[in-house]
């Protein structure tokens, strides 16, 4: 129950993501988003089999992890201005504050706390946090180097353009062979989440409930 609860749980927080960016691209000028039908909460609309089930899901397995799966196709051409571009980038991120916050609204009512729901809840409240961070580096092709490239000389962009998402599994493997760049990650996620008032037992709890599973 827990795994089908946050695999379904993450795919609708991956819809939000991405219809969070094509919203704001909609206000900022590129129509072209509405005829591609990204302005829906369709997953079918977003979702690539391998790119947004089967690696996030295998992450989310082995370390918890939630990674970007489906994409929308922006035309950067039509946005007003280079802020507009900046505003889209930025957009997923703040979608997987936004649910985070929700999450943890529902799990601050005593009556979900004692629920066997509390666990799985808690577990996808971090993933967003772990999401928000990631997205947030400025590597390409996540959205924190999305947010400056506008911003980047034509030739830079372009340079980083051609290697594609390269540049985001090296970060990946960085993150799980690198012990210090992994314990940042981590404590910077675990600060964030307390912040937050994410209660990180219970997101443990839900991580193991999780990979019962399996």
């Amino acid at each position: 129950m827990t795994f089908i609860f946050v695999l379904v749980g993450w795919i609708f927080s991956l819809c939000l993501h991405e219809f969070a960016h094509a919203a704001v691209a909609f206000l900022g000028g590129d129509t072209s988003v509405r005829e591609k039908g990204y302005l829906t909460f369709n997953p079918l609309r977003y979702v690539d089999p391998i790119a947004s089930i089967f690696v996030p899901l295998v992450f989310l397995l082995l370390g918890g992890i939630g990674l970007p799966g489906g994409a929308v196709y922006i035309d950067a051409r039509r946005l007003r201005s280079r802020w507009w571009a900046c505003a889209v980038a930025l957009a997923g991120p703040a979608a997987n504050l936004a649910i985070a916050g929700v999450l943890v609204l529902v799990l601050s009512t005593s009556t979900m706390v004692r629920n066997a729901a509390a666990p799985p809840l808690a577990f996808l409240a971090l993933l967003q946090v772990t999401a928000l961070i990631l997205n947030l580096l400025p590597v390409p092709p996540l959205d924190g180097y999305r947010a400056i490239a506008p911003f980047l000389p034509r030739n830079l962009q372009m340079t980083f353009d051609r290697w594609g998402s390269v540049p985001l599994f090296i970060l990946l493997l960085v993150l799980w062979f690198v012990p210090f760049v992994s314990s940042w990650f981590w404590l910077t996620t675990f600060r964030i989440a307390a912040a937050l008032g994410i209660p990180l037992a219970l997101a443990g709890l839900g991580l193991r409930q999780f990979r019962i599973f399996w």
